[in-house]
């Protein structure tokens, strides 16, 4: 265990364990759920602006 920390020590260059890294999954479409999360919460500037609705006590 001990020479295996020094071979990545002396390598420089760490595994990519991140689920973005694997070109396998990548193929499939399978992503990390944080970069969804933040795809999913940028502002589409595409959408249509919807009416607010009134609130119905005020008129009541």
């Amino acid at each position: 265990m001990v020479l295996l920390c020094i071979g990545i020590l002396f390598k420089r260059k760490f595994p990519n364990t991140h689920v973005s890294g694997n070109k396998e999954m990548r193929k499939r479409g399978i992503g990390c759920v944080q970069s969804q999360d933040r795809e999913a919460r940028k502002e589409n500037p595409h959408r249509i602006a919807e009416r607010e609705k009134q609130d119905n006590t005020a008129n009541n």
